[in-house]
């Protein structure tokens, strides 16, 4: 399961980087007005905007490998799924509010962090419902067909 996850991680790095662009592209394109918006915070920050630029993507690629490696929780077939979808949950969130917190995605405050979360723990409960709805369809699906076959 180790080696999964360090392998997952490594594929996740390129994804994590390509979402994280593409995603701040479609913001760009929504509220850019013609040019790439970054975060005026972390252009200050890191002195320009090449550098707060390196600086997302570094954040991406950690995204993407803790989302990929964290991943293999999935397929913990003897562990129940409020056991895989709570050390799913500390994982990514232990993740993803440092990386928010740093790269300036949410305000530096108590505040800030409590609305961030309670974003996050939005997502992840909408997201979790949704892949928990598909794949109990599939598994209805295939339930269905085994008994057709008998």
């Amino acid at each position: 399961m180790k080696k999964k996850a360090v392998l997952r991680g490594l594929l996740g790095v390129p994804l994590g980087i390509a979402l994280g662009h593409l995603v701040t592209i479609v913001i760009s394109i929504a509220i850019g007005e013609g040019n790439y918006t970054l975060i005026p915070e972390l252009i200050e920050e890191f002195g320009g905007e090449l550098n707060a630029i390196i600086f997302q993507t570094i954040l991406f690629s950690v995204l993407g490998a803790s989302f990929s490696a964290a991943s293999v929780i999935w397929e913990a077939e003897h562990w129940s799924i409020a056991k895989q979808t709570g050390l799913y949950f500390l994982i990514t969130a232990a993740t993803m509010l440092p990386v928010a917190y740093f790269g300036h995605w949410m305000e530096r405050s108590v505040l800030g962090f409590v609305i961030y979360f309670a974003v996050f723990v939005a997502i992840f409960i909408f997201m979790w419902f949704v892949q928990y709805t598909i794949w109990k369809n599939k598994v209805k699906g295939m339930n269905k067909k085994i008994k057709e076959r008998k």
